[in-house]
């Protein structure tokens, strides 16, 4: 093979690989709209995370020395900090 053949088919192969990324990326922009408008339309309303309440907080048993070193480490941070 000459180098203008080879050249040219290195060319046919990139605007062949080229055309078909860029055929994959709108048929994936087009599922995506699609899914977009069936959620939009099926779905009423969105689900929101409701906050949680101070009340709905697990509770948390901690003896009094437990309670002493985190307390003490905290303070010691705090003095450390400035």
């Amino acid at each position: 093979m000459q180098t203008s053949q080879l050249l040219l088919e290195g060319v046919e192969i990139m605007l062949f690989g080229m055309g078909s990324v860029f055929v994959f990326l709108v048929l994936l922009i087009f599922c995506i709209r699609v899914m977009s408008f069936l959620t939009a339309r099926f779905v009423s309303e969105p689900a929101v995370a409701q906050p949680r309440s101070a009340s709905a907080a697990p509770a948390i048993d901690a003896d009094a020395d437990t309670l002493a070193a985190i307390k003490a480490a905290i303070h010691l941070h705090r003095a450390r900090r400035g």
